[in-house]
């Protein structure tokens, strides 16, 4: 049987240093540019906006988060919701289901996601452990793929969700294989906030644990995300040897010591990777 066409991942950094700028600012940055569409990229900006925020949003909050005029997001705002997009009441906008087709799309096109599962179907089967995929988006993390065997996190999480990454396993992973630039622009615009009593947030902390993820060739994370929950995290290469994504294994930290993981996920982890990594192109 023919071995499977390799899958070409896009590397991250360009994509975060893009989304580290503020939206108006990206969008300035195309000016004079004839084939760009700016009324599309400002709908798509609006809908950006939605992403971080749970509770439905007015105009003038939409417009702080973008930093495109008030009218320009009421247009927008109009045009998407005569389109299923979102919702209006009392002067509150909301998303409308109809905006999963949108992520469906990517992940129905993208054969990693297909290719991958199995993959972390045996090793969480393996390990006894939930696992995850992930690749690094701006500032935050993207979960492509995951298999869930116990619950570890309070919240859900499924394809598509979001994390921040200076405080996950592999957010800081990723982050330790970024070059000056894209970390610089992370520094500047990432909101470094303690998410526990253990969260490092400091620039010297943080750079000083992205050496040491480098030197190690994994991440662990203890309780700096969410209380009583330990991740390690272990990179996934192209096979040009470029860090494209990374595979995380969660626990509860009062089930499983540092120690333990180490000893009992890491290596099944790294075999796990490195299947995920022959799929992958340059």
């Amino acid at each position: 049987m023919d071995a499977p066409n390799p899958i070409h991942l896009k590397p991250a950094q360009a994509d975060t240093v893009r989304a580290a700028h503020p939206p108006a600012d990206i969008l300035n940055s195309f000016a004079g540019d004839p084939n760009f569409m700016l009324s599309l990229a400002r709908g798509l900006t609006v809908l950006e906006a939605f992403s971080e925020r749970k509770r439905p949003l007015t105009i003038s909050q939409v417009a702080q988060r973008t930093q495109l005029s008030r009218a320009s997001v009421r247009r927008c705002l109009y045009t998407l919701e005569q389109l299923g997009y979102v919702s209006q009441q009392d002067g509150h906008f909301a998303l409308r289901p109809r905006v999963l087709h949108l992520g469906h799309a990517y992940f129905s096109s993208t054969s990693l996601v297909s290719s991958a599962q199995p993959i972390l179907d045996t090793l969480s089967a393996r390990v006894h452990e939930t696992s995850a995929l992930a690749i690094l988006d701006g500032i935050d993390i993207l979960y492509l793929v995951r298999s869930e065997v116990h619950r570890v996190l309070t919240h859900a999480l499924g394809m598509g969700s979001r994390l921040p990454a200076y405080c996950t396993s592999t957010g800081r992973l990723l982050l330790a294989h970024q070059p000056d630039a894209v970390l610089e622009a992370f520094f500047e615009h990432a909101e470094l906030r303690p998410r526990t009593l253990l969260t490092k947030v400091s620039r010297p902390e943080l750079e000083t644990a992205f050496q040491r993820a480098r030197e190690l060739d994994y991440v662990l994370i203890d309780e700096e995300l969410e209380p009583g929950l330990r991740a390690i995290a272990v990179p996934v290469r192209a096979q040009t040897g470029m860090v494209v994504a990374a595979i995380s294994v969660s626990v509860k930290a009062n089930k499983v010591s540092e120690s333990e993981m180490i000893a009992r996920l890491l290596g099944p982890m790294r075999e796990a990777a490195a299947a995920i990594g022959k799929l992958v192109g340059s």
